[in-house]
Formats: C-alpha cells, sequence, structure tokens
C-alpha cells in the first residue's frame, strides 16, 4: 500500500472546472436590466453550494437566507422580512468562520444597501423595478445607443456606406470612435458565452476605411431658432450636428483655433491621423454650422450677451485645465502637463525631446499618450511613474503594453514627493517613495501605503505631469452657472438648474470621460434644446438591415486588428493600427449572435429607428 498517490483531478472535477469557467463568461455577458433581487439569490445559491459544512453560520445561516430572498420573490414576504434578511446577514458576516459565508452574506448587505427600492416594491407590489428598456447588450453599453448589431450586419454584407449613415443616426463621429472608442458596448457581448466578444470597434474601423465619402442627410426646413454652442470638441459638434439636421441655426464658438477639443488636443495623431479627424468635422460643417473659432466666453464675448442673442446656449467646454500634484519643485523649469504638451503637439508645435530623459506621472490614458509621443520625440529615456500597482492603472491594457513594447519604462508603486532642480530652476530629477499595497478602498482598488524604504531618486531633464483634467470655469461662474466640485451643475436632460435656456454636457459636466460619452451628451442635448424650442423633430435613417442567417454559432476565435511593428512606428506619428481585412472583417460580423432579432430583443422590434 502507499504512503502517497499523486494528486489527480478527477473526470467529476475536470468537467467543474470547464463549468466554472462557462459560468464566468456567462456572468461576464449578464445584460443590463436584470432583477437585481433574482441575481442576488443566484449567486447567493452558488455561495451555499460552495460552503464545507463546518460553521452554523455558513451552513444554515446561507440557507436560511436563500429562503427569506424566495419569500421576497414569490410575493410571500412582508417588511419584516426584508429586516431579517439584513439581521441575518450582517450576523453571518460577523459570525462566519471563513470567506465564503462572509463574502456571500455582505452580497446580500450590498444588495439590501444598494437596492432595497426593488426589495420592497417585491414585497409591495409583487413586482421588479428593473426593466428591459434596452435588450440588447452592445446598444444598451453604448452610450450614444447606436445600433451595433444594424452596423455590423452592413458591414458582414459589405454595405460599408449605409453602415456608416446608420452610425450617423446617433454618433455623428463614426470614424473617430473607430479609431479611438474605448468599445464598452463589448463588455457585455453576448458572444462571450461562446467564446470571445466582438471585435465592434475593428469593424466600425473597417466600415469607415472602405465607406468613401458618404453625404450627410438632408436638414429639415428651417424653424427660424438660433442655438450657440460654447466649445467645439466632440459633444458641441454632436449637438451642432443633429440640432442643424433638425433645421435649427447653430454657431459654434470655439476657444482654440481648430475645431476638435480633446480629439485634436488629448489624442495623438498616431491613434486618430488628424487627416481623418479634418474631414469628419467638415462633414459636419457641411449643414451649415457657422463657427467662431478663436473667441473666448467671458474675455471676448459674455455668456449673458448669448443669452440674449440666441434662443438656446450648450455649453461644451471639456476639461482642458492642467491639474497641480501639489509636491515641492513642480514649478521648476521643464516641468509641464500633459494638457500642454498634447497641446502643443495637436497644433504641429513638436517638443524637441531628442536624447532627453523624460519622466511622466500618472497612470491613465493621458499618461501612456505622452509616454508614447514622448518616445516618438526622440527621448532617450522615458518613464512612466504612478503610485499604485500595473494592475490598478485606468489606462487601456492595451496602451500600457504598447508603450512597454515601444521602449517605455513604468515604475509602479512609486509616489511622487519632491522635484529637484539645478541652479538655474531647471528640474533635473523627480524623487519618489516607495509604496506598498494595502487595504481596498470603496473604488474597489487597493490603496497604495508608504513603505518602509528610502527614496528613489529618477534622473529627469523633462517631467510630464498626466494626473487628471479640470474645467476652466472663469467666466461662467460670474454668470450664474451653478458650480459644483469644479465643474457644472447640469440634470440628466443637460439643462442646468435655474436657467431655462442654457444647457451643458460633456466633460464640463461630468469630468474627464471619453469621446463616446461626449458625444452621448450633445445628442440628449441636441433632443431637449429642440423640444425647449417647442419642436419634436425626429432624427431617422433609411437603411434596410440584413436579415440574420441562422447557424449554430460554433466557437470561432476573435480576429482583432493588428499593429505596426514596434521598432517602425516608434519613430513617427503615423497611424499605428492596421485596420481589418475584408476576410477577416466578414468573418467577424459573422460571429454576431444578432440579439436584436433573436431572443428578447424581437419583442420590442430589436431596433430604436429613430429618436
Amino acid at each position: 500500500m502507499s504512503r502517497l498517490d499523486i494528486k489527480t483531478p478527477s473526470r467529476a472535477q475536470t468537467v467543474v472546472e470547464g463549468l466554472y469557467r462557462d459560468m464566468e463568461r456567462r456572468i461576464a455577458a449578464s445584460p443590463p436590466g436584470l432583477c437585481p433581487v433574482d441575481m442576488s439569490l443566484s449567486f447567493l445559491q452558488l455561495c451555499h453550494a460552495q460552503t464545507c459544512g463546518k460553521c452554523v453560520p455558513c451552513r444554515i445561516g446561507l440557507g436560511q437566507l436563500t429562503l427569506l430572498i424566495n419569500q421576497v420573490l414569490d410575493g410571500e414576504a412582508t417588511m419584516e422580512t426584508i429586516a431579517i434578511i439584513e439581521k441575518t446577514a450582517r450576523s453571518i458576516v460577523n459570525t462566519a468562520d471563513c470567506a465564503i459565508g462572509r463574502d456571500a452574506a455582505r452580497l446580500v448587505v450590498e444588495g439590501l444597501e444598494g437596492f432595497r427600492d426593488d426589495y420592497e416594491e417585491h414585497v409591495k407590489h409583487n413586482r421588479c423595478l428593473a426593466g428591459l428598456q434596452n435588450p440588447v447588450p452592445c446598444v444598451a453599453l453604448c452610450p450614444a445607443g447606436v445600433d451595433i448589431p444594424g452596423y455590423m450586419a452592413l458591414v458582414g454584407e459589405g454595405r460599408c456606406a449605409d453602415a456608416v449613415r446608420l452610425i450617423r443616426k446617433d454618433n455623428p463621429f463614426p470614424t473617430a470612435c473607430a479609431y479611438i472608442c474605448e468599445h464598452p458596448c463589448e463588455a457585455r457581448c453576448r458572444r462571450n458565452m461562446v467564446d470571445d466578444a466582438i471585435n465592434i470597434r475593428g469593424l466600425k474601423r473597417y466600415a469607415v476605411d472602405h465607406a468613401g465619402v458618404v453625404p450627410q442627410p438632408e436638414c429639415a426646413p428651417a424653424t427660424g431658432k438660433k442655438v450657440a454652442i460654447i466649445g467645439g470638441g466632440p459633444s458641441g459638434l454632436s449637438c451642432a450636428y443633429y440640432l442643424a439636421l433638425m433645421g435649427h441655426g447653430v454657431t459654434v464658438y470655439e476657444e482654440r483655433e481648430q475645431l476638435g477639443g480633446m480629439l485634436r488636443y488629448g489624442i495623438p495623431s498616431y491613434r486618430f491621423p488628424r487627416e481623418k479627424l479634418d474631414a469628419e468635422i467638415e462633414s459636419i460643417l457641411s449643414l451649415g454650422i457657422e463657427v467662431h473659432a478663436g473667441v473666448t466666453v467671458g474675455r471676448d464675448i459674455w455668456l449673458e450677451k448669448l443669452e440674449q442673442e440666441y434662443d438656446c446656449i450648450y455649453i461644451a467646454i471639456g476639461a482642458h485645465q492642467d491639474k497641480k500634484t501639489g509636491i515641492p519643485g513642480e514649478n521648476s523649469k521643464n516641468v509641464i502637463s500633459a494638457v500642454e504638451m498634447l497641446r502643443a503637439i495637436g497644433d504641429n508645435e513638436m517638443p524637441d525631446f531628442t536624447g532627453k530623459q523624460v519622466v511622466v506621472i500618472g497612470g491613465g490614458n493621458v499618461a501612456m499618450d505622452v509616454t508614447r509621443s514622448s518616445i516618438r520625440l526622440g527621448a532617450d529615456k522615458v518613464t512612466c511613474v504612478y503610485r499604485r500597482r500595473q494592475a490598478d492603472m485606468t489606462a487601456l491594457p492595451d496602451e500600457i503594453t504598447g508603450a512597454l513594447a515601444e521602449g517605455a519604462e513604468l515604475m509602479t508603486l512609486a509616489a511622487p514627493v519632491r522635484i529637484e532642480a539645478d541652479e538655474d530652476g531647471a528640474a533635473k530629477a523627480l524623487w519618489v517613495q516607495p509604496q506598498i499595497i494595502g487595504e481596498v478602498d470603496k473604488a474597489g482598488r487597493p490603496r497604495p501605503g508608504k513603505a518602509a524604504l528610502e527614496e528613489v531618486r529618477i534622473p529627469a531633464d523633462v517631467i510630464v505631469v498626466a494626473i487628471g483634467q479640470g474645467v476652466e470655469i472663469q467666466g461662467f461662474d460670474q454668470a450664474g452657472v451653478p458650480i459644483q466640485r469644479g465643474a457644472f451643475v447640469a440634470g440628466l436632460s443637460g439643462q442646468v438648474r435655474d436657467m431655462d435656456s442654457v444647457f451643458a454636457g460633456g466633460d464640463c459636466v461630468t469630468g474627464p470621460a471619453t469621446a463616446i460619452r461626449a458625444i452621448a451628451a450633445g445628442k440628449v442635448a441636441a433632443a431637449n434644446i429642440d423640444e425647449h424650442l417647442g419642436f419634436r423633430h425626429e432624427i431617422t435613417v433609411d437603411v434596410e438591415i440584413p436579415s440574420p442567417k441562422l447557424n449554430n454559432s460554433p466557437p470561432h476565435g476573435r480576429i482583432d486588428t493588428t499593429e505596426r511593428e514596434a521598432c517602425e512606428r516608434k519613430h513617427d506619428f503615423e497611424d499605428i493600427e492596421c485596420g481589418l481585412t475584408q476576410e477577416g472583417a466578414c468573418a467577424e460580423a459573422g460571429r454576431c449572435l444578432r440579439c436584436d432579432h433573436f431572443g428578447y430583443g424581437i419583442f420590442r422590434g430589436g431596433r430604436n429607428e429613430k429618436w
């Protein structure tokens, strides 16, 4: 008889491991709008199945919670039941031996704190507050509500121009989003249940690259109403675009000499070629939109005057003000902000970093943009310093790996403490304090804390601060625009409080966010300004969507876009990405499960044909 045996998983365990992976994909693909109480019960039942049975709080308590929540869903509970659920869950959190019981009960407590209204609605009326208002997951998660299954089907049929027309119904910047969108639509793609999310952005890029020149639709008859747009970025131009389609007279006031906002002054051309941006803006302006560039509201013209001259105003000035680190020495020479650097690059005024050591402070997408731009500007060495771990960086993983492939260095768990300057006041080094990761904060990220290590000196000829942007409120606060935490206050409709004819949206309201969110804000503002002016114009498109093909959806690998070789692309600002081929685009479009037709989507017509 053997003393020891080699441990090998049983057939049952092997199958269970596969089921775990399948369940992970299913959870990742959960559409928004599901009943939170029902989902909470499902998670609880899974947790109960994991209990070892040793301690009573876990073995018995989780079972009792399951019974109580079932009563809520079955319409057999009272308000007292909810109180018992909360008391029981908190007791398990405090008494369970291990994380299996504690964390399971914590999920219930967090649910009660986060969606108690749903529990009460089930008790009082035997119904759920949640509703599948937009049953197609990718459409629901696109801030602008673009008909994604529709344009992917069109791409699969080779109808790229129609795909662009369909996108424009909800997003006037199809090219910009095809190149730089962070594609939140892919997060809950139902294809995740089978293999992997569809390369939605890649298909959009294929459409815009192969559509040719797509004429804009005809504008509605002139209404005689005039609207001023303050800010020529993605939000302002989106609002201007739809208002012009509705027949309103639109005038854009832009502080810079060129339109585009952060698309021009925040996104380097290697990610979004300038000729593509210029062509898209020119197409939008072709609707008859008037532009006054180089005009600053609050200096060259006052908001009060615009209120007198126009029927409505939309404020979309973005967030272009840099933020300070607050460390000693940050006012030294050669310490610049990411906003300042990217703005110069956007105006084609390229800084000369030849042979210099550049240190970038920050861990977001902007930090990656200036890191990769510094390499292209001739820097001898570029180091990105971040106070948390690489896993905690807010930059897209592709941006981080791209920067590392191009030769950048990443120093994590290093908090800047001071900047060392020479006798002429020029920065020559950044001193950082090593950090140790600690407890998780409310946002779900572990907090860094000071480690028991000596400070580290990083030589630097140029230091770029990329820790966020703020809103330039000067001039607007004096005009009575409400300000809270450094941003304008506006409702979900975009309307500014106590200013009936003034609307605001984009980064100046939300703080720095994505281009697609800014575009969505412009779309929302346009619809509500139109209604405020006494109209109800509809934005439609006459594109026939191909019928879905019946197939068994066998697993199929995702076809990704590729990039030029790092050794080549790091020397210029030319487009780094290689789009999909025709073969790849057709194959990827064919992976779409057509949630707009199959399943619940068909009950709601599958799509919003107008807004």
